[in-house]
């Protein structure tokens, strides 16, 4: 058996889809306007709903939102701005600049957008 065999069997080995990555993030521009801390849990996705995800054309950045983020898929806030979708209540809610940076935040945790690998030499 191979050493790298070896490691990925140990228990503390991850398992992706038990624990995704998350964090929390702060909308600063909602902080100042509401007058307490706008804070975003964002959650990474699964490979399948990312894959999922790709292959959309258009509003792509707000779906990967959605899926990073439970609280802006709450019913409340459709109801709050009257909209029939969570997509149309978080472009009413947020800036496209915040949609942006917060979808980056969400592929990030999925592994995206950043070096996940680096080159071993001599090994």
């Amino acid at each position: 058996m191979s050493e790298l065999l070896e490691l990925l069997l140990r228990p503390e080995a991850p398992d992706v889809m038990k624990q995704l990555p998350e964090k929390q993030v702060e909308v600063k521009r909602l902080t100042r306007l509401l007058g307490e801390p706008a804070v975003f849990t964002l959650k990474g996705l699964p490979y399948g709903r990312v894959e999922e995800l790709q292959r959309l054309q258009e509003g792509a950045e707000v779906q990967i939102l959605l899926a990073g983020c439970e609280t802006l898929r709450d019913p409340a806030l459709t109801a709050k701005y009257g909209v029939p979708t969570p997509s149309e209540a978080v472009k009413r809610l947020l800036l496209p600049g915040e949609i942006a940076d917060l979808s980056r935040e969400v592929e990030k945790l999925c592994g995206y957008r950043e070096r996940t690998i680096r080159e071993v030499k001599n090994a």
